[in-house]
Formats: C-alpha cells, structure tokens, sequence
C-alpha cells in the first residue's frame, strides 16, 4: 500500500511528452502548466533515433531539476524489447537517475518487480509509472499494482488497449478496461491517469471526455498540445467547495482519535482521507501559481 499524505502527494491533472530527440524542448513543457512532464523514449522516436532520444534523456537529469512542483518522468521502452533493456541499462549505469520511468505494454508483474529489484540493487530511488494497455495487463492489473513499492500511478493507454481489444476507442466501449484500471489504482491508493484526447479541434470533447474521466475516479489525463493543459487542468481542480470540505474532514479526523467521525452531518470513514488530501494537494498547486 502507497501511504500518502498532504506533504508529498503529487498532483497529476495533466500531463504533456516531450520528445527526447529535441531536449531543447524539454523546459519547454515544464513550463506549459502540466503536472507531470514525461520525456518520450519509446512510440514517439524511430528505432534509428533511439540511442540519441536515450543519451539526451540521460543527459537532462545530470544537473538538479529545480523544486517547482512538475514530476518528471522518462518513458523507456517496453521491458520486454531490445531498446528497453538498453534504457534499463542506461538508468542503472547514470549515478544521476530519472525521479521516475513510465513503463509501457506491461503484461505481468513480473516485468515490474525485475525493474524493481535492479533499481534496489543499484540504490536508486526512481520510482515508477505503469501504462496498462494490452489485453494481458488489463488481466493482471490488480497484481501488476501491487509489484513493487515504487509505484506512484497507473496509467490507461486507450489506444492500443481499444486495438488489443478489437473495439472502438470510445467511452463506453472502454468503461470495462477504463474501470479495472481505475479499481486496481485505488485499492494500493495511487493515481490513475487516462489517455489524451487525440482531437485538438474539439476541445468541447476533450472537457466532456476529461470530466466522465474525473467522475470514474481519474486524478487527470493525458495532453497532445499545451493548450490542452489549462482545460484539463480546470476539470481536475476542486472547486472552493471541495476543499472547504476537504479541510474539514481532514481536520475533524485530527482532532479525533478513531476511524470514524461525523461531518456536515454524515458519517465519514478513514479511507476517504487520501482523496481528502489529494483535493488539498492540488489546491495548493493551484495557489502556488
């Protein structure tokens, strides 16, 4: 389980690639607003590119990444293909690893814990991203989840799932594979992210998509352009409501001494208290400006 609390819960609205071919790119994103910046090693570079895209990658994290709230993530290749085992390498052999690696295609838990037990042995402290987005790890998520410690959140890969599943890259097509995932993410208490919006022409769609991904239980979703980012951002802000609420749950749970307390009236249970702090977290990004 991935206790969290206020002081270092991460919020993910939004997230952008940045490509690691063009690293000038690369402050850029982190720039553009989006919670999570994840430079791209794996679908959006050539196998031709793939030694370069992975040295300047590597390169970026040699200098310390200032403190301004955005998580950077590096995603490798899949683990079970020639260029993600030379990423692997790469990230063991840097004395200046990636914060995180976002893994894609993952089948088996297996997969995880090797990455796992490679990143401990070496005494990294990376953590880890999982893209859920083949028909087998939709099957295996509730255990992929529970792999390894280092796992801060799982993402939904809508895309390829809907061409592993043969059907339409839709919503109610994908509500089944959208809500295992969405399950799986909350029974070890992390965040599930859903798949960008691939129209930039339809922006309408992208919020009405963005809110039935918020009304599942998604904590934010994935972005192609930064324009994206200010409007997925608003559907994943709490509102003044929200966190008054939030604040008063978390506060009454403080002064109390159990794992029941009374709010507004009803009865509140503990486990509402990640979702309470996770309101709070974005909230303060928010003020942060």
């Amino acid at each position: 389980m991935n206790e969290q609390d206020d002081e270092v819960m991460q919020p993910r609205r939004s997230f952008i690639f940045s490509p690691g071919l063009k690293p000038d790119m690369f402050p850029k994103a982190l720039a553009s607003g989006a919670d999570i910046v994840c430079v791209e090693l794996e679908d959006g570079i050539a196998p031709k590119d793939k030694d370069v895209a992975r040295a300047n990658a590597m390169a970026l994290f040699t200098e310390p990444q200032a403190d301004d709230g955005v998580e950077r993530i590096v995603r490798i290749n899949c683990l079970r293909e020639h260029f993600g085992l030379k990423d692997v390498q790469a990230v063991l052999a840097s004395d200046t690893p990636p914060p995180a690696l976002m893994l894609p295609k993952v089948k088996t838990p297996d997969e995880v814990k090797w990455l796992d037990d490679l990143l401990s042995e070496r005494g990294h402290a990376t953590r880890l991203h999982i893209i859920i987005e083949t028909n087998a790890g939709l099957e295996a998520v509730y255990d992929i989840a529970r792999a390894s410690n280092r796992i801060d959140a799982l993402f939904f890969g809508g895309v390829d799932m809907a061409a592993e599943l043969r059907c339409q890259n839709a919503w109610e097509p994908l509500l089944y594979a959208r809500s295992r995932v969405v399950h799986a993410a909350a029974s070890i208490g992390v965040d599930a992210i859903d798949v960008p919006y691939l129209d930039l022409e339809d922006p309408d769609g992208m919020v009405e998509a963005a809110k039935l991904a918020r009304d599942l239980g998604f904590s934010g979703k994935g972005s192609i352009h930064p324009k994206q980012i200010p409007l997925l951002n608003d559907v994943f802000t709490p509102d003044a409501a929200q966190v008054a609420h939030a604040n008063k749950i978390v506060q009454a749970f403080a002064e109390a001494d159990t794992g029941l307390v009374v709010v507004d009236g009803k009865l509140i249970e503990k486990p509402v208290l990640r979702e309470m702090h996770r309101i709070l977290a974005v909230a303060a990004r928010v003020a942060e400006g």
